[in-house]
């Protein structure tokens, strides 16, 4: 009997791909929609993946998961801001919708033996365990949101995509007529939808209060602003103090209401220390050199790791705009597989 597999579904082209190739390869294929919100989009979203699986010939299921998302990557979201942290939703979605509630739906309740998704990775079993490799397109590295997956889970998960570049993707979509060909890249933060700005979302749902820029390395007030969490560490433009050199975010204090800048030089940092670290095999050495990566949209560059009850991070050259709430992902210095990683 052939193998099932159940696809999460968005409708998209790389998830519309993913089950194209999987059921051409053989597998009996099925497909999950998760609905995230209750909006007019996300019904789009569900008729999309829906005329993507008629038009295959599978089978297509839809979960409420709208209740999940609001605690789990919403609510996570907001109170990631109220904190003075940047939160990076894509992962919250992943650990407790995607590799949660979809997950749990097709193993348990759709007896699949799989679940893929249209992530740009790959597995590869070593030894007695599956790591995470990069994907032949390295523009597309999507280990950096799937560092909270566990052994179990990365036995039962399929990339279908990893030995494709993402044109080859739309090529194939093209040529097969799915109804997902010309369908755009998906938004950074789905639940924000334009003209909906991240800056208006946030507005809507904390207060916004006057508070003061300050002075990092002398403690001065510089100025004032409208409310900490419009701001982010790293950023420069918005800021609209004028001063003899161009000032950054360096810190945000949410309990006092304060943004503290200065100068591009106070930016870097050449140590991290991470709490709770995850990794989805057992690491052998607790010292070794890994390559690092503090936000999502940068090059890996290269660290001395050491495990105690923490993770200490000693980068070769110091790195500028480490921000809380973001994960920090470590992957290895010689074939690049993921190895672990937690929020700062």
């Amino acid at each position: 009997m052939n193998k099932k597999v159940a696809v999460a579904l968005s409708g998209g082209v790389d998830s519309s791909v993913t089950a194209y190739l999987l059921k051409q390869q053989g597998y009996d294929v099925v497909a999950i929609t998760g609905k995230m919100v209750n909006s007019d989009n996300a019904d789009i979203i569900i008729q999309n993946a829906k005329s993507v699986a008629d038009y295959l010939g599978i089978k297509h299921y839809t979960i409420d998961a709208t209740k999940e998302f609001q605690e789990k990557v919403i609510n996570y979201f907001d109170n990631s801001y109220k904190s003075g942290e940047t939160p990076n939703p894509c992962i919250m979605c992943n650990k407790f919708i995607k590799w949660g509630m979809l997950f749990d739906f097709a193993i348990n309740e759709l007896n699949a033996d799989y679940i893929a998704t249209g992530h740009y990775a790959n597995i590869k079993q070593d030894g007695n365990f599956y790591k995470l490799y990069p994907a032949k397109d390295t523009n597309k590295d999507q280990l950096y949101f799937l560092f909270q997956l566990n052994q179990a889970q990365l036995s039962k998960t399929l990339f279908p995509l990893f030995e494709y570049e993402k044109a080859e993707i739309r090529e194939i979509a093209l040529k097969n007529n799915l109804p997902s060909k010309s369908s755009k890249e998906s938004q950074d933060i789905c639940f924000i939808q334009k003209p909906m700005t991240t800056k208006k979302y946030l507005l809507e749902r904390i207060k916004p209060q006057q508070g003061n820029f300050v002075e990092i390395s002398t403690g001065k007030i510089l100025g004032r602003h409208e409310g900490y969490f419009q701001y982010t560490i790293g950023q420069r433009k918005g800021i609209g103090i004028a001063a003899p050199e161009p000032l950054y975010v360096i810190d945000i204090d949410a309990g006092q209401n304060i943004v503290y800048v200065g100068n591009k030089e106070a930016t870097y940092k050449d140590e991290l220390t991470l709490k709770d670290f995850n990794s989805s095999y057992p690491i052998e050495n607790n010292e070794f050199d890994a390559l690092v990566k503090i936000r999502y949209n940068m090059k890996p560059v290269k660290a001395h790791v050491t495990i105690n009850d923490t993770v200490n991070i000693k980068f070769i050259e110091p790195v500028n705009s480490i921000a809380k709430g973001q994960a920090c992902v470590l992957y290895d210095i010689n074939d690049g597989h993921l190895i672990g990683g937690s929020f700062i």
